[in-house]
C-alpha cells in the first residue's frame, strides 16, 4: 500500500499526468454544452434588397424562405454580400422576374439557393397549385457529436497507457529502476503496482465522463462499465510494454504518440468510410480501441448486443497483452 500511495503521488505532482487525466472531463463537458446549442438556424436563408425595389408580393414571397432585410442603398447591400460571415443573397428587380447577387464566398448550399431563386419565382404560381410535404430536417451533426464523445472517451480511457509508460521511462531516467531490482519485491508485484495507478486514473477519468455526456440505462451503464474496465486495462498493459520497451524519454514520447494516434485514426477512419468488409472489419480490430469505440457507439444508440461482442474482444485483449508482456518477461531458454 505504501508503494501504490507514493505513486498516487506521482502523478498529483505530474502536469502531464494531470492533464491527461483532466483533459477528457474538460472535453466532454464543451461536447455537452455545444450540443445543447441550436444550430438549426445556422441553415437559414438570408436576403438582401434594395428599398423601394421590389414590389410588396415579391418581398413577403421571399419571406416564406428566409429573413429579409431592406437596405437604402446599393452599396450598403454589397457590402452586406460581399461580409465574409454571412451568406446573404442579395435580390433585385430584373424586368417582371428577378436577379441574385451573391459574393462567392458562400457555402455551396446558398450558391445552389441563389442560381435556383430566379426560375423558382417565374414558376411560383404553378408551385402554389403543388402539394408540398414537408419533410423532417436530419441532424447531420448528431452522429458527428457522438463519435467526438466517442474519442473523448477513448483518450480518458487509454491514459494508463501513457502514465504507466512516462512512470516508468522517468524511473529508469532517474535511477529508479534500478532499486527496484533490488528491492524484496517480485515481478507480480512489480506488475501490480504499475498498473494498478494507471488503470484507475483511466477508469476514473472515463467514468467522469461518461456521466456527463451519457444517460445511460442500468443494463447500458453495465455494460459502459465493463468497456471501460477492459479498455482501460488493455490500455495500462500496452503502457508497460512501451515503458519496458523504451530507452529514453525521446524514444518513449515517440511510442506514446505513435499508439495514441493509431488509437485515435484507426476507429475515426473506420468509422467515416463505413467499411463492411468482414476480413477488412476484423482487421481494424488489432487495435483494441477499435471495438472501444463500436462499443460506445453502439451504447449511445442503445444497442447493448453490439457491446457485448467489442467487451468480448477487449477481453481476448487484455489476455493477449497479459500472455505477451508474461512471457517478455520470462523468454524462454
Amino acid at each position: 500500500m505504501t508503494s501504490l500511495r507514493c505513486q498516487l503521488k506521482n502523478v498529483l505532482h505530474d502536469k502531464f499526468c494531470l492533464m491527461t487525466f483532466l483533459l477528457p472531463i474538460v472535453v466532454a463537458s464543451a461536447l455537452n454544452f455545444v450540443g445543447s446549442i441550436d444550430l438549426s438556424t445556422l441553415g437559414e436563408l438570408h436576403f438582401g434588397v434594395l428599398e423601394d425595389d421590389l414590389p410588396t408580393r415579391t418581398t413577403t414571397w421571399l419571406e416564406r424562405y428566409g429573413s429579409v432585410t431592406i437596405y437604402p442603398t446599393m452599396e450598403e447591400l454589397m457590402d452586406a454580400i460581399q461580409e465574409p460571415s454571412t451568406n446573404l443573397i442579395g435580390v433585385e428587380s430584373d424586368g417582371s422576374g428577378i436577379k441574385t447577387i451573391i459574393s462567392g464566398d458562400e457555402l455551396d448550399m446558398f450558391r445552389q439557393t441563389a442560381d435556383t431563386l430566379p426560375n423558382l419565382y417565374e414558376q411560383r404560381n404553378a408551385a402554389g397549385q403543388t402539394k408540398v410535404h414537408i419533410l423532417e430536417c436530419p441532424n447531420v451533426m448528431a452522429g458527428f457529436h457522438d463519435m467526438f464523445i466517442a474519442v473523448t472517451l477513448i483518450v480518458a480511457m487509454f491514459m494508463g497507457c501513457t502514465f504507466n509508460a512516462m512512470n516508468m521511462i522517468s524511473e529508469k531516467e532517474d535511477g529508479v529502476a534500478f532499486i527496484n531490482e533490488i528491492l524484496p519485491m517480485t515481478q507480480s508485484q512489480y506488475i501490480m503496482q504499475k498498473l494498478f495507478v494507471g488503470f484507475i486514473c483511466g477508469c476514473l477519468s472515463s467514468i467522469i465522463t461518461v456521466c456527463i455526456c451519457f444517460r445511460l440505462s442500468l443494463q447500458n451503464a453495465a455494460l459502459m462499465l465493463v468497456l471501460i474496465v477492459l479498455s482501460a486495462l488493455a490500455a495500462a498493459w500496452i503502457g508497460l510494454f512501451i515503458g519496458r520497451a523504451s530507452n529514453g524519454l525521446m524514444a518513449g514520447v515517440v511510442y506514446i504518440k505513435i499508439v495514441m494516434l493509431l488509437f485515435i485514426a484507426v476507429p475515426i477512419l473506420s468509422f467515416l468510410v463505413g467499411i463492411s468488409q468482414p476480413l477488412l472489419s476484423a482487421i481494424f480490430y488489432v487495435v483494441p480501441s477499435q471495438a472501444t469505440f463500436e462499443g460506445i457507439m453502439a451504447l449511445s444508440t442503445g444497442n447493448g448486443t453490439i457491446a457485448v461482442k467489442d467487451i468480448f474482444i477487449l477481453l481476448a485483449h487484455c489476455i493477449i497483452w497479459l500472455l505477451l508482456y508474461w512471457e517478455n518477461l520470462h523468454p524462454a531458454s
